[in-house]
């Protein structure tokens, strides 16, 4: 036996479905897969206008790129947008799943409404666009593959962070469980947990949440042991490559990306 050849576009002739994909991470995510070959894809958010222009911006090189508006928070819109998908494009073989909400909320303080909203966005719609994903492969006999951007805040978390940090953990589990329920199909389900990003969203949370002023990327990447965040744009890179042919039986993995190790203590 001898080792598969690398493919050079490993997206050719496939369809993704990315959620988020009109900003930060899922742009990053989407692009990296348009480059790699995939010529028709959905992004999929709640505002209109800004996913519109990104479908466009997106696709200016040739490539069908609609934008499908959905609120996640329903779950009817998670499994909704998998059919939309499949109905315009006949399948669906590529799902990311990089949407997602950050509202803080510690142990003490986060309330059942709260509760329910992070781990509806965060775990339910992800669990439920995956099923629809692998129900459609499997009766279309084609195989598939996941990838769904979680945080490293799934160890632990901050102490404001105690809803989202069991959103994140529950969709680790659920990545694991999925990828091993569904690997006898030819679907691989990976996830990718990044330390602190560098996106639009991310400087709207501190904004609101911190008090941060508009200097607090330049204080905070000084304080890095890399000197920087974690760039959407590395990523995509990664996320390409687990959802293509390149990363082979690859699957059940959920890849830790950041400069700080869990369980390390300061020297």
């Amino acid at each position: 036996m001898t080792d598969a050849t690398i493919v050079d576009k490993p997206h050719t002739g496939h369809v993704a479905v990315v959620t988020g994909g009109a900003q930060g991470v899922g742009r990053a995510i989407a692009a990296r897969l348009l480059a790699g070959g995939c010529q028709q894809m959905m992004i999929v958010g709640r505002d209109g206008a800004k996913g519109t222009q990104a479908a466009h911006e997106l696709g200016a090189n040739g490539a069908d790129v609609r934008f499908h508006a959905a609120d996640l928070a329903q779950v009817d819109a998670a499994i909704g947008m998998i059919d939309a998908a499949h109905g315009a494009f006949g399948k669906v073989t590529r799902l990311v799943n990089a949407a997602g909400l950050s509202d803080r909320g510690s142990i003490l303080d986060t309330d059942p409404a709260l509760w329910d909203k992070l781990m509806n966005v965060n775990a339910r719609a992800p669990f439920f666009a995956i099923q629809r994903l692998a129900q459609l492969a499997q009766t279309g006999e084609y195989d598939a593959t996941v990838v769904t951007v979680l945080s490293t805040a799934l160890h632990v978390g901050n102490s404001f962070l105690a809803p989202y940090s069991a959103s994140k953990a529950a969709m680790a589990n659920v990545t694991k469980n999925a990828a091993m329920t569904l690997r006898g199909s030819g679907i691989r389900v990976n996830a990718i947990a990044p330390g602190w990003m560098d996106t639009e969203g991310e400087d709207v949370v501190q904004k609101k949440w911190h008090g941060a002023g508009p200097d607090w990327l330049a204080k905070a990447e000084a304080a890095q042991p890399m000197g920087m965040l974690v760039k959407p744009s590395h990523l995509g890179e990664l996320a390409s490559y687990l959802l293509g042919a390149n990363s082979g039986v690859m699957t059940g993995a959920v890849i830790d990306f950041d400069q700080f190790v869990p369980g390390v203590y300061p020297e």
